[in-house]
């Protein structure tokens, strides 16, 4: 099996290195990924890019969506599946999905129509300083092995049938007992922005704040209230914007 392997948190991040020592066990891997951090850059491409090599495959100088642009397009390269992580940091939410570039890498591949899934890892904000944090290849192996898992079984029963893509989020690795939830992302959302009176404006996301307190409000079911329940996380998405017939909108139409 060829992999492609890129990342938001640019190829020489712990998370990256983690998922390409585990997935070469098993497949042939080339990592295409930023050569520094692209984080929450969304789907942002560039017109031109720089690849240097580099000993995991290349480095690029631009975006997530840069990276796969690029490996698919322009390089001799054609891989089965493309995994976007380790990232530094959990993606849930619907409300984070357009935003992350760990999933937008994701999302990127599967308008190549290849099978793509992006992984994250949640470090609990009352244990862990974003600002201050030192991560280490422990703290990626429980997402590290639920990649390698879904990279080895899910093409065999057809999971890229259905879903373009999977997000999974992983809890900060749990000495290898974790189990598994096939997840919705969740609608829930807290953000607001406050005036520091001097002409700027804050923003605030208080999802973090109350995952900091164990206290989301999300239904069962959903990514992240499975995460903070120490899960591992798994939506199966899809990637185009899903159109529905409109009566009202339809008649406006016509009208116009």
């Amino acid at each position: 099996m060829k992999i492609l392997l890129t990342n938001d948190d640019g190829i020489d991040a712990v998370g990256i290195r983690t998922l390409y020592d585990r997935l070469s066990a098993v497949a042939d891997v080339t990592a295409v990924a930023p050569a520094d951090d692209q984080s929450s850059v969304g789907r942002q491409l560039s017109r031109t890019v720089e690849l240097t090599e580099h000993e995991m495959g290349y480095a690029v100088e631009g975006t997530p969506s840069d990276c796969v642009v690029a490996a698919l397009g322009s390089l001799d390269f054609d891989p089965d599946m493309v995994v976007s992580g380790i990232n530094q940091g959990a993606n849930l939410g619907a409300y984070v999905l357009g935003r992350s570039g760990t999933v937008s890498a994701a999302v990127e591949a599967s308008f190549f129509d290849v099978p793509a899934i992006a992984a994250s890892v949640y470090f609990p904000a009352g244990e862990f300083t974003f600002e201050e944090l030192s991560a280490s290849p422990e703290h990626f192996e429980e997402a590290a092995r639920s990649i390698k898992y879904l990279v080895e079984h899910a093409p065999n029963v057809d999971v890229f049938e259905t879903a373009d893509y999977l997000n999974v989020n992983a809890p900060v690795s749990s000495d290898g007992d974790a189990s598994m939830e096939i997840t919705r992302p969740s609608h829930v959302y807290r953000m607001d922005a406050e005036s520091n009176g001097d002409g700027t404006v804050r923003i605030h996301d208080r999802i973090w704040e109350l995952m900091a307190e164990g206290s989301v409000p999300d239904p069962v079911g959903s990514d992240r209230r499975a995460v903070l329940e120490g899960r591992v996380s798994v939506s199966p998405l899809t990637a185009p914007h899903t159109t529905t017939d409109h009566e009202a909108l339809s008649g406006l139409a016509e009208a116009y």
